[in-house]
């Protein structure tokens, strides 16, 4: 039996760096996708070739239209589709709304949430016409409750959460699935920009009392793309430490 396909968007970043190598320990193909971390992408993949594993690294700008499709139709040619689709891929901003330029508020939108539009888009033919496959996007706490001076970040992380929901209904009848995690306060490389004393008062402020780590998050991923999840669909799933 050959290999189901999985692309991860992201896989540089520290979260669907993870999911890859969920993914690509329970026997996917994985498309590790990376765009200004491609090197990160390549090494991971050469890791987990290294380990038996079957992985790709795939180098795409997720902002841009053009190059987002020339991505899709390399997988489709290569690889002739995808089984399942996790969209990882997330840039943030901070600021004031109206201190914000009409050019971030676009990349942050474009790369936060039109690429799962994009992506889907390419995608989901496939799987509604083999009536099999899913689909996991990551939004965030903030998609759910919004954060102050990340008006823009919040906004396309609610979006990614609707459009989930809005696509659960669309393809569920072809036994698609499509659902969201919401991950808290994670400690990956995003985090970095933070001071000790802000990420301590992060965790105190969460529940478990310590943030989360990426492999907590690409185990609820793994869930969702699981059959232990086949009648799981349009939910978004909150592994946040109980911050909300």
């Amino acid at each position: 039996m050959s290999r189901k396909i999985a692309l991860v968007t992201g896989a540089s970043g520290g979260i669907g760096g993870a999911c890859c190598e969920r993914l690509a320990g329970q026997g996917y193909t994985v498309l590790a996708h990376g765009n200004s971390g491609f090197s990160r992408a390549q090494a991971l993949c050469e890791r987990l070739r290294g380990a038996g594993l079957d992985a790709h690294a795939v180098a795409c700008d997720l902002g841009d239209a053009v190059d987002t499709r020339r991505l899709c139709e390399d997988i489709l040619s290569l690889w002739h589709g995808v089984d399942a689709l996790v969209c990882c891929a997330g840039v943030s901003g901070t600021g004031l709304l109206t201190e914000l330029a009409e050019e971030d508020w676009q990349r942050i939108l474009g790369v936060n949430l039109t690429s799962v539009y994009r992506l889907c888009r390419a995608f989901l033919p496939g799987m509604v016409s083999r009536r099999r496959g899913a689909v996991v996007t990551v939004s965030s706490m903030w998609g759910r409750s919004g954060a102050s001076c990340e008006a823009a970040y919040s906004a396309a992380k609610a979006g990614v959460i609707g459009l989930t929901q809005a696509l659960a209904k669309e393809v569920g009848p072809s036994g698609v699935r499509v659902n969201c995690v919401a991950p808290g306060v994670i400690d990956t490389a995003m985090m970095a920009e933070h001071s000790d004393e802000t990420k301590a008062l992060l965790a105190e402020e969460t529940p478990l009392g310590r943030l989360g780590t990426p492999a907590e998050v690409a185990g609820a991923v793994s869930f969702l793309l699981s059959d232990d999840a086949a009648f799981i669909t349009g939910q978004t799933l909150g592994v946040d430490g109980g911050y909300l």
